[in-house]
């Protein structure tokens, strides 16, 4: 992998995007640090990366935004080339709502990080992609789809549609040479986790052990890799088996 090659990294700036962002640079990516209001985490994932002999420089913007997903494409092609790469990470809040009081804003909360934001990501860097050939975009998703958890329909909802769109965009971008495929991580605890008592969940997962940013961030930089292109369209979750 030569370090032309440059990935955009969304919510890069701490939790799962900051590990990815660290891992896809070690695999010799150029990485865009994206992030929305954490200059300092983003500085701090950048220092780590070119202290390690990586490239990488930050970048804040709403992706939930047309006009700033747009600015960001077009900055980060200014300033270290192309994205040929697009990693969908950036999240919300995610707020645990009974039926009987959720509300249709509720549903559109979601939808605007996991299906408008991966829209306007890879619509934004598609031309880059068809003129090299040559693309990966990896949506990050999640196993709550699978777990039907009370409480959870809007997250859960907007994170299926999620996982749709990496079927339909790998048959429409795979004559492009672009690869396009889902990573559904289980609970991984980050820094917002830090006290989280994971004794139940842990019960639940045969591998008996919580999985990392690093379980995580391993599977993006595979996917992301010549090693994977001839993997598409698919949704792979990284959970250590919590659901069969």
């Amino acid at each position: 992998m030569s370090s032309d090659r440059v990935a955009l990294v969304t919510g890069a700036s701490r939790g799962l995007g900051a590990v990815v962002a660290r891992r896809l640079a070690a695999a010799g990516w150029s990485v865009a640090v994206n992030y929305r209001s954490d200059a300092d985490g983003a500085d701090r994932v950048v220092d780590d990366i070119r202290n390690a002999g990586g490239i990488a420089a930050a970048y804040a913007a709403d992706v939930t935004d047309e006009d700033a997903v747009t600015d960001l494409l077009t900055r980060i092609g200014r300033e270290q080339g192309p994205v040929l790469g697009v990693v969908a990470n950036a999240t919300g809040p995610q707020p645990i709502v009974p039926l009987d009081r959720l509300t249709w804003q509720d549903y559109l909360d979601q939808l605007v990080f996991f299906v408008k934001s991966p829209t306007l990501l890879v619509q934004a860097a598609l031309p880059a992609m068809r003129t090299h050939g040559f693309g990966r975009v990896i949506l990050i998703g999640s196993d709550m789809v699978d777990r039907a958890k009370p409480g959870w329909s809007a997250y859960a909802g907007a994170k299926a549609a999620e996982a749709e769109l990496a079927k339909i965009w790998a048959r429409e971008l795979g004559p492009d040479g672009v690869t396009v495929n889902l990573v559904a991580p289980g609970w991984i605890p980050v820094e917002r986790h830090e006290g989280a008592d994971t004794s139940a969940y842990l019960a639940e997962v045969p591998l008996a052990r919580i999985g990392t940013p690093d379980d995580i961030a391993s599977m993006v930089s595979y996917l992301a890799s010549d090693e994977a292109g001839f993997v598409t369209a698919q949704r792979i979750s990284v959970n250590g088996g919590h659901t069969i």
